[in-house]
Parts: C-alpha cells; structure tokens; sequence
C-alpha cells in the first residue's frame, strides 16, 4: 500500500514539475466574403502584450499564449477590427482560430475597436444579449446548462424546483424558439411539455457549443414563429489539424466528447451523454427516476474556398418510471404523504426526439447564400393507472403523440453600396401529426372521458425579406424587415397577408459611449399542434372549424445604452406586449397563456382564438465581461403580464413575477483558481385555489389523484418571493497530456424555502385508507400538505482535456 501512494506522488510530482503556463493557438485570417487569405495581419491576446503576425498565407501560431479560456484581437487596415469568441488553451490542446475580417467601409477608427466586446447586430440594436461558452461553462448553479444560465439575463423569470422554464417578459414559456446553427430545434429539454417548450433538462451539451445569442425582442424578419424570444446556438467547429477529447463527469450524468479531422476539408465535433439521475433521485428520496441519453454532432466539409456544407444533429432518449419503494424507511408523515401523492399523480412518460439538418453556403462577391434542409421528429408516450395497478380497467391515461417536420429555407445576404445590407429568403415546411388520446378527466363539471385519434398533414410556407443600412458613419443604424407566413389548416391561416409581420429598429450612438435604441414589430406564432390536432367526440377538428388563427404580438421597446469603458455595458430598456387571438380554453373558460410550466401537455382540448393580452414593464442590466480575471451581471427587470379571464377583466397571468433580480459574478486567482456565485429573488408567481367540493368529490379524487382548480379564481392567490444563492468553485491544473478541470458547485447555499401549490390530498386512518367524510358519503375528508423545498444540494464534477 505505501509503495502504491510513494507511485502516486512521483507521478503528482512529475506532472507538476512538467507543468506549463503557456499554450499554442494557431489559425488563419481570410477575408469574410471573398476567402481570400490576408497576410500579415497583427493577432493579439486580448488584455495582454501577447502577440503575432499572420504570414503571407495568412497563418499564424502564437506560442506563448495564457491558459485557460482566451479571446483574440486581430487588427488590419482596410478591415473591421475583429474580436474572437471564447477559446480554451490547454498545454496539450491549442485551438485552431479562423478569422473571417470584414472590409470597413466606413475606415472608422478606434470606436468600432472599443465596442467589439459587446457586439450588436445593425438588425438586433436593443433586447439583444451574448453568451461565451467561459460565462456558460462556469455559472453557478447552472450545471452547465445552457437554459439555466440564459435565467441570469434581464427580463428572464425561472422557477423552482425541477424545471428549466423560459419565461420571458411575462410571456409563456411556449413564445420561445430555439437555432442550432441556423437549424430549427422544436425539442430543446428532456422530459419536454408537449405544447410548450420547457423541462427539467436542457438537450444541448456545452462542450459542442461556442456561444448562444438571445433576443427577447427586434427579431430578424428571417426568424419566425416566435412571440417572446429568439435563442441562436452557435457550434464549435472540429479542430482540422488534429484529434481532441474531453470527458465530463458531473453529479447527474457523464459525457465525453470528440472533435477533428476526416480528411483535409473535413472536420467533426460529437458527444454522448448518459445521466444517471435515478440513482441521484433515489439518493434524495424522491418518487420519480427519470434517465435521458442525448447525442450532438457538427460535421462540415469545404467544397471549395467559396462553397461549404455541414451536417448536424442532435437528439435525445428519455425514459422514466416510478421508485415505488420511496417510502422504505420514512419515517417523516408529511414525507410520506408527499410521496404517496406524486406517486398517485404523475404518469410514467417516455419520449425520445432528433433533429437532423443539412445546410449549405455559397460565398460570393458581396452576397452569401445560404439553404438549410432539416427534419425533426418528437415521440410523446406516457400512462396512468388508478393505484398504478397496470391493469387496463383501472387506466386513466394512454396517450401517444409523434411530430414530424421536414423543413427548407433558403437566404441571401447581400452587402450593397453605400453601406447597405439586404437579406431576403423564403421557407417551406412539410408536417405530420398523429396524437391517441384515451384520458379520464375530473373538473368542477365532474368527469369526462377524452378518447379520439388524430391524423394531420399540413404545409407551411414563409417568406422574409430585411434591409438595413447606416448612416453618418454608422452613428444611425436603421434596419425596416417584413415577414408572411401561412399554413394550409384553414382558410384564415393559409392566407399570408393575415399573417403580415413587419419591424423597425433604430439606434443612435451619441459617441464611443452613449447611444440609444428602439424597434417596434408584430410577430406571429401558430398555435401548438396538440390544439391543430385536437378532435372532439364526433372525430372533428373542432379547432380549425372554431377558425382558429396565428397568435399576435406587438411590441414597442426603447432604451438606453452606456459602455463606460471597453469591457463593461449599463443598458436601460422599457418595453411593452400586447397579445391578441391567444387561444382561450372552452372548457376552463381560461387563456392558455396560463399553461406550460408542468410536466405533460398543453392545448389538447377545444379552443377559441379570442384571448387578449398585455406584459410591460422595464429591465435595469449591468455587465462586466470577463476581464483582468473579474466579471459579473447584475440585472433587475420589472414585469407585469395580464390575460384577460371569461369576464373580459385584465387579471395577473400566471408569468406576472412582477419583480426579477439576478447577481452573477466571479473573479479568477493565481494558481487557476476560480470563485463564482449567482443570487436570484423571483417574485412570486399568482396561482388558482382548489375547489374543495369538487376536490372532495370520491369519483373526481379517485380520476384525477388531485385536487381540482377554481377557475372562477383564476390566479387570485400568489407564492411568497423566492431566493436562492449558488457558489461555485473551479481548479483547473494544465500537465504536459490532459487538463483537469476539478469544480464544486452548491447550490441553494442557504438553504432558503421555495413555495408551490399544496397537495390536496384524503385523510387517512390507521390502516392508510381515505377517510369518507361522515356527513357525505360521495366525499373524502380532504387535507393540504405543504409542498416546499429547500434543500442545499452541493454538486461535485470533473472535466479532462487530452
């Protein structure tokens, strides 16, 4: 035994002596539209003295670059000062960095330089927001999920608990639409509400990205069916001079990822990743174990200098049952009950998904194009049994959906004289859907059966066009888009002009540090397939015979803009949403904007398109980017989101948070070390009562294992405030064949107590039998058992680069 620890050592002993503090970066600078190398162009670390000059192939490699995660700077005269995204630097592992330059047509001088950390899109001046993958990797609590970290931007609420919801400006979690690399991702969570868009999971691996992009408003006229965001994943590219790995090991699952060369035009990127959360979930007693498997993959291959295309996929397993032995060795009674109710609650569901996607790129004299083939498909199954027996005359819930859609699009970007920039396309979409619903259902009416099958063919079709343009040496930025949708579901939907969405954005720099902006549009969604497809019990659409329309939002957004130097922004922002033809349940006699944070489906049932809206408010957001090893975000947003109830009065949506603080910050030490914490407060969310009679009805208890909500008052109660406070701490040694990056990150460091709805649940005797209420035999004696949590969960993870 002590020969094996003396081994030990010598080998500690010798990577450390082995130890380096410098890495390798090599690239290449071309220019952006004609792919012409540029020779001898200066690139420099960012924040350093560190430097080189490209050659006359336009290569370089910086020998002497720092570790750990870098930007580079490169600078040449007749060309926009460009600034990298996030690379990471090992001894073993030196990125390859292409540059893309851009001719400056308007030769400005150092003010384009001093903006360049903070870039803004002439189309996206306001409500636009950028994430590296250094900020991603490493925020507290966010376990490198890419959705939970977006939550530490301004204007984006959360909630506790398992979920990674994004809710944005007071808007449902379903107004969000996801791009991985230009390619449309409908499934972005494990375990997904179908319907909607969040889950307890994000579907993407940090290690295949590079950045993420998020606009909660001024969408490009190219992005379509989206009310409150737009959120644009960037993908790294494989390294095309040699082979990298990386393996991950967190608390809930274990990955490994792989990027290179196939040949001398082809590079790959891919990974893997398996959780094991059951095993966690039955540490931590809880009475579901959810497992999920997902894969991603990036393959690109130059044709020519002019001419590329990449294949990428993603896609994702996800299987869960019930840990019926939850119980075994509880002791605590309102843990008992708690467990006994989800138990009697939740179905067992299982969904597995991909998206596959095929784009390729032109490069011409002053124009790109761009056409992008992909096809998605999503598996929805789960089943419910009364007292999870299994046997079909106790079944309350069999449910099997799957969505397929095959999708084209195609872009020009043009680049005119006299600074003017045009982008133009047009997309076309090929859907299936099939949903089988058999579900017994209790409300306050009492219980019905829903049982129908649905089988439904639709064609989508879009086209887009925006021009932008700036002026008086790109102080006025001004950028007019217009977009038409349709689909053949009915007459109101397939004719484009119904879906007429036009915008407007401008911004005005006062100087290297001032400037404001504004934009003002209206954007169209069509509403969720489980509404499309929904039929009633004669077997008809009953929503496409209600005439059920696209759902509308206007929005007007202005603001402030300050840098007070190169690495820091203070942004000011007022923005405005008003919501019309959102669909408004028949049978709640609610709007569905109130639905989409739980687990299931949403919108399969008969809906009118009637429903009004409206969400303002205004968003205070200060950033430090990472810079002398110090960075941090501190945003506040106030939000107020209303929906009209059956009796045409405005009263608080479920999203109306009204107040959102987040403080995210960290600071890098000698030795690579690294200290991070994040603070959320959410103000707590409006919810509905129960109604004890119907509640209490044994025949609706006995269906629905739950209690039954008063819509008669919708949202008239709201949960306390919730806060929670995250630390994180990295240590990352660099040795001579891999890295090793050792974190641990606790979350809810003070163990503060989130409040959701209490379980309405029967009494029960001795034996555990539901007590009958004695003076009504048709009902049970109800109870309501807090439903809280506020465990500190300390995670524990590794990651190696070879």
């Amino acid at each position: 035994m002590k020969r094996n620890y003396c081994f030990l050592v010598c080998v500690l002993f010798l990577a450390i002596a082995n130890a380096q503090d410098t890495g390798v970066i090599r690239g290449k600078v071309i220019d952006a539209q004609t792919r012409e190398v540029i020779p001898f162009v200066n690139v420099l670390v960012l924040g350093t003295t560190v430097g080189v000059t490209s050659d006359e192939k336009g290569v370089f490699i910086l020998n002497n670059s720092p570790l750990g995660y870098i930007k580079l700077q490169a600078s040449f005269i007749g060309y926009e000062t460009q600034i990298s995204d996030d690379y990471l630097v090992t001894i073993e592992k030196s990125p390859y960095i292409l540059f893309e330059l851009k001719v400056d047509n308007e030769q400005l001088d150092e003010v384009v330089i001093q903006s360049k950390l903070f870039k803004k899109p002439v189309e996206n001046p306001i409500s636009y927001q950028s994430l590296g993958i250094s900020e991603i990797e490493k925020n507290p609590g966010g376990d490198r999920d890419v959705l939970k970290v977006i939550q530490s931007f301004p204007g984006v609420a959360s909630n506790p608990g398992f979920r990674n919801d994004i809710i944005i400006r007071g808007g449902s979690p379903s107004e969000n639409k996801f791009y991985l690399d230009g390619v449309e991702v409908p499934v972005i969570n494990h375990f997904q509400t179908q319907g909607s868009t969040g889950g307890p999971v994000g579907i993407i691996n940090a290690d295949l990205i590079r950045k993420a992009d998020f606009y909660s408003s001024s969408f490009s006229a190219n992005r379509g069916n989206a009310l409150s965001s737009i959120i644009e994943f960037s993908m790294k590219e494989g390294d095309p001079e040699r082979i990298n790995v990386r393996a991950t090991l967190g608390t809930s699952d274990a990955g490994i990822t792989a990027d290179g060369y196939l040949g001398k035009k082809t590079t790959f990127i891919a990974s893997a990743r398996q959780s094991y959360l059951s095993g966690l979930f039955k540490l931590l007693k809880l009475p579901f174990l959810p497992t999920y498997t997902d894969f991603q993959f990036n393959v690109k291959h130059k044709l020519d200098a002019k001419n590329e295309i990449s294949f990428i996929g993603l896609g994702a397993i996800d299987t869960f049952k019930l840990n019926e032995d939850v119980n075994d060795g509880v002791t605590d009674e309102d843990d008992l009950k708690r467990n006994d109710y989800i138990l009697n609650n939740i179905p067992v569901q299982n969904q597995w998904n991909y998206t596959v996607g095929l784009s390729y790129k032109h490069y011409g004299e002053n124009a790109t194009q761009q056409l992008v083939v992909s096809r998605n498909q999503w598996d929805n199954v789960a089943d419910k049994y009364e007292n999870n027996t299994g046997n079909q005359e106790d079944l309350l819930l069999n449910y099997a959906s799957r969505e397929t859609e095959n999708k084209i699009r195609y872009e020009n970007t043009s680049t005119l004289k006299n600074n003017i920039k045009l982008n133009f396309g047009v997309g076309l979409e090929q859907v299936e859907y099939y949903n089988a619903t058999y579900q017994k259902n209790a409300t306050s009416s009492g219980v019905e059966i829903i049982d129908f099958s649905s089988n439904l063919s639709m064609f989508k079709y879009g086209v887009f066009g925006q021009i932008s343009k700036a002026y008086f040496n790109s102080k006025l930025n001004v950028s007019f888009g217009v977009r038409f949708d349709g689909v053949d579901y009915n007459d109101e939907m397939k004719n484009l002009f119904k879906q007429f969405s036009p915008r407007l954005s401008v911004a005005y720099a006062f100087n290297q540090k001032w400037a404001v902006n504004a934009s003002a549009g209206i954007y169209n969604q069509m509403p969720s397939y489980t509404i499309m497809g929904y039929r009633d019990a004669a077997g008809m659409l009953v929503n496409k015979e209600n005439v059920l329309e696209y759902i509308t939002a206007n929005h007007v957004v202005a603001g402030l803009e300050f840098k007070p130097n190169t690495s820091s922004k203070i942004t000011v922002e007022g923005f405005y949403k008003g919501y019309d033809k959102y669909p408004f349940s028949v049978k709640n006699q609610i709007s569905l904007a109130n639905l989409g944070a739980d687990f299931g489906v949403v919108g399969n049932e008969e809906v009118l398109s009637i429903s009004e809206g409206i969400a303002y408010g205004f968003e205070v957001f200060l950033q430090k980017k990472s810079y002398s090893g110090l960075y941090g975000i501190l945003s506040y947003t106030f939000v107020r989101s209303e929906f009209k109830d059956k009796n045409n009065m405005f009263i608080p949506s479920s999203w109306d948070n009204r107040n959102l603080l987040t403080a995210t910050g960290g600071k890098k030490f000698a030795k690579n070390w690294e200290l991070g914490a994040k603070f959320r407060l959410v103000g707590g969310q409006p919810f509905t009562p129960y109604d004890y009679d119907a509640s209490a009805n044994i025949e609706n208890y006995n269906v629905n294992n739950s209690g039954i909500l008063d819509y008669n008052q919708l949202n008239t109660l709201r949960f306390d405030v919730y806060n929670q406070l995250d630390i994180r701490i990295d240590k990352t040694w660099y040795w001579k064949h891999f890295a090793l990056n050792l974190y641990v990150d606790v979350q809810n460091v003070l163990g503060a107590e989130t409040e959701q709805q209490s379980f309405l649940i029967p009494q029960t005797d001795a034996d555990g039998n539901y007590i009958i209420d004695p003076t009504d035999d048709t009902k049970y004696l109800l109870e309501e058992v807090e439903n809280t949590s506020g465990t500190r969960l300390p995670k524990v993870g590794v990651i190696i680069d070879f």
